[in-house]
Parts: structure tokens; sequence; C-alpha cells
């Protein structure tokens, strides 16, 4: 749905919407702190000088479209000024931004951020499988963007999903450089003519990285440079909300009908990976009290070289040490920590269990309490 803004006192979220007018009006016309995270992709200025042509001699599709048309770098950073303040103003106290761009823009584009107050966390380069080659022949082939992540200050507790970006990864870390392939194929959008779109539509899969990585269900996302609506589509499947501002009556048009053929993905789908931190916090005397344990049983090391006795406080007692299951760990170990959860033991059976296990039992029972 597009909708024809009136940038003066708007009180409430347009969410789901796509906004027709000039973005830093718009931004400044919505509620401050009111926007969890900000993906923009910002014209990058590339000052193309004339036709480019493959070696076959047909053109190529470039962008030299007037949105992307600056007369200098001075009205390109005043530019980049405006909207990157109104983008700050929007973010929640945690909140974040990316900016993605061409080594045309991206350090002046990342100078300002830093400027404006944000506080950077990575640069992140986009590797394309697939570049289009440098058909001069007189430079190397562009072959990658980059993006900045940041967050509005530097005291900011921003959402990093590391365990879910871990996940999608095969187990391993992720890291600041993404391979994934340019839209081609059934991906990239095309107009009535048949023509591009949009000539630099980005692909699901980017979008996909960065919101399962940096927002939760529920989120607010804005796109203040919406295009075809990659930023939306995305945000809808994943159960986010999104507000995109795009003045280009023939984007909205292509995002629009892009966006009515988008389904959310169901719930237990936008379940992702979290870490051992984000789960709820069970006390070990918390198992004493509910029987799951009992003072006087007693627990035995995973190495099988101490053991200890249950108090009914939920401490232990073991060699004359007392204290927590953290403690008595490391004092029996000589270590000066210790994970207790997966430190301890009990047998039932003749089998030994870890305690742990206990606590992923009540854990599970926490997350199946309706709200």
């Amino acid at each position: 749905m597009t909708v024809k803004t009136n940038t003066k006192g708007a009180s409430k979220l347009p969410l789901n919407q796509i906004l027709d007018g000039d973005c830093i009006e718009i931004m400044n016309s919505l509620p401050e702190g009111s926007i969890d995270l900000i993906f923009a992709d910002p014209p990058y200025n590339l000052q193309l000088k004339g036709d480019l042509h493959r070696p076959d001699n047909s053109k190529v599709d470039a962008v030299d479209d007037e949105w992307d048309q600056f007369s200098s770098f001075a009205v390109y950073d005043k530019f980049t000024n405006g909207w990157l303040k109104a983008a700050r103003r929007l973010l929640k106290p945690h909140g974040a931004i990316w900016v993605i761009g061409s080594y045309h823009n991206i350090f002046r584009v990342g100078a300002a951020m830093q400027n404006a107050g944000y506080w950077i966390l990575n640069d992140v380069v986009w590797r394309k499988s697939n570049p289009m080659p440098n058909f001069r022949g007189k430079r190397f082939t562009n072959a990658h963007e980059t993006m900045i992540w940041a967050s509005k200050e530097e005291a900011s507790k921003y959402t990093f999903n590391y365990e879910a970006l871990k996940s999608l990864n095969e187990g391993v870390q992720m890291r600041s450089d993404w391979v994934l392939p340019i839209c081609t194929g059934h991906e990239r959008l095309k107009n009535e003519e048949g023509e591009k779109a949009h000539p630099t539509q980005k692909p699901e899969s980017l979008l996909h990285r960065v919101l399962v990585g940096s927002t939760n269900p529920g989120d607010v996302v804005l796109d203040p440079f919406f295009g075809t609506g990659t930023t939306g589509a995305v945000a809808k499947k994943l159960g986010r909300e999104f507000i995109g501002i795009e003045r280009e009556e023939a984007y909205r048009k292509v995002a629009e009908k892009r966006l009515s053929k988008v389904r959310k993905f169901d719930r237990e789908s936008l379940q992702v990976s979290t870490s051992k931190r984000a789960e709820p916090r069970v006390p070990f005397g918390q198992l004493v009290e509910r029987g799951m344990l009992t003072p006087g049983d007693e627990l035995y090391s995973m190495n099988n070289r101490h053991k200890a006795k249950v108090r009914a406080d939920g401490t232990l007692i073991g060699d004359d040490v007392k204290g927590s299951i953290h403690q008595v760990g490391a004092a029996l170990e000589g270590a000066p920590s210790c994970n207790g959860w997966t430190y301890w033991c009990f047998k039932r059976d003749g089998q030994r269990v870890p305690i742990d296990l206990l606590r992923q039992q009540i854990r599970a029972e926490m997350a199946d309490r309706p709200n």
C-alpha cells in the first residue's frame, strides 16, 4: 500500500507500508526513537561519464538515473548528512543501522556516520560470486560492495544473534566477508517492458542474513531507499514489521506487486538458535526446591575425580569446601573458575546424568508456559 504522507505531525508508525516522498522529510515526520533497525541503500553517486559498452558493442544497462546524480561531492555530503541525522533520531536507544555502498560513496558515508555519533561495529564485505566484468579492462572487476553496521551510540545494546548466524554458516563463526550472488534469473524483477525494474536490486539472501543476524521477530525495520522492496519482502517473510520510503513511482509499483505475493513464515520456523546466555536463568537451588535433587544427594565430577553433597540451600560441600556448584568445582580442581552445570553429574540407575539436563527440563517448561 502506497501512502502519500503529510510530513508534519505523524503520530503513528505506518507499519508495512511504502511511503511516497522525500526520505529526509518523511523520516523527520515519524516518531522519535521508534525504529529497531535501519537498512539503507542510498544513491552511490557513481558520476558515470558517457555510455558503457560490452566488447560486442552492446550498451550496458548502468546506473544513470536522475536519483543518482549529484552536482558535486559537497552536494552529496549534504544529502548524506541530512538523511543520517534523520535516521539516527528515529532509532531506539539500542537500535542499529546498516548502510551499503560502493567505493564511490561508502568512505564518505562512513566518515559522516562517525561524525553524526553512530558507533561502527563492523564493515562487512559482500563479495559477489557472479560480478559484472570490467568491460573497458582498465581497472579491476568491481566484485564487492561494502556494508557498514553501526549502533546508534557506543553504549547501545544492539541485537546480534551470534548463534543464528553461526548456524547459517554450518556451525562456524560468521565472518565479515559474505560470498553471495547478485540478482539474476527468477529473482531479478522486471517492469512491464520486460526490462530490469531497478539497476541495483539487492538479493534477498543478503537481507536474510542481515535481518536474521541483527533483528528479532516483531522488530520494526525502516528502509529509506526502498526501491523494489527487497528489505520489505524479507522482513515480511521473517515476521518483522517494515516501513519503506520511495519517491519513484515506478519502483513503488513493482514493490507493491512483489509484497502482495509474500507470505510470512510460520511462528515455529521463525525461531533461531540462541546462546546459552540468552536462555532463562535457573538457579541450582531450584532443582532442590522442586525435589529433582534432594539434600544429601551426592554429585560427581564428570572426570570422576571428585564428589560433593547437596545441601538444603542449594550449595554443595565436598572435601571441607562449601559454596555454589561453580565455587566448589573450581576449588576441587584448583582452577580459577568452573561451570558447575557442565562439571557435575548425579547417578540414576547406575548411570551418570549431567545436572544440566535438569536445568534444560525446567527451561523447556518455562518456554511452554503461555505469555
